[in-house]
């Protein structure tokens, strides 16, 4: 017996306090260690930058997500910024803080799927750059979508190294 095809229904949206468990498992499940936002750095973004902060359900499950804040000024390896000191809104600029999927839910194109639904609604909102750090090995993932690398970060977050990246819109 084949398995049955069966059709998902995936919904992207704003992420809600509600969400909020859901979003520190699997940021937990995705980072490791230091790597990943406290609980309360998750809540804050919710709180502080809803429309910059978007969820992926399948089957009415929270299965990833990508959070940022805006700014007027870069500093990618600011820390103070994770917990969205600095934060305007109105600013132009925009830092992609996590791009995060469940384990169990990899390699299934989810993560691209968020990242094109992220930029075209930040191009909606009319911001003018992105702004990520990666570990290398996802330097070719976010070129895909246009992300150009800016050489090695200042950053030592979760005591590793990280490559910056920029899109432009």
């Amino acid at each position: 017996m084949g398995k049955l095809h069966t059709h998902h229904t995936h919904l992207i949206r704003s992420a809600q306090l509600a969400d909020l468990d859901a979003c520190y498992a699997i940021e937990r499940a995705g980072y490791g260690g230091d790597e990943a936002a406290t609980r309360e750095k998750i809540q804050l973004r919710i709180e502080q930058y809803p429309e910059g902060f978007l969820v992926l359900e399948v089957d009415q499950q929270v299965i990833g997500f990508i959070n940022c804040g805006a700014c007027h000024e870069i500093a990618l390896s600011d820390e103070a910024f994770k917990e969205l000191i600095g934060h305007d809104p109105k600013g132009p600029n925009i830092v992609i803080m996590s791009v995060v999927v469940h384990p169990a839910h990899q390699h299934q194109g989810h993560a691209s799927l968020l990242m094109k639904h992220f930029i075209k609604a930040m191009r909606h909102m009319e911001k003018e750059s992105l702004y990520l750090i990666c570990q290398s090995d996802l330097i070719g993932f976010y070129a895909q979508f246009g992300f150009i690398d800016l050489g090695v970060s200042n950053s030592t977050h979760g005591g590793l190294q990280w490559n910056e990246m920029s899109l432009s819109l």
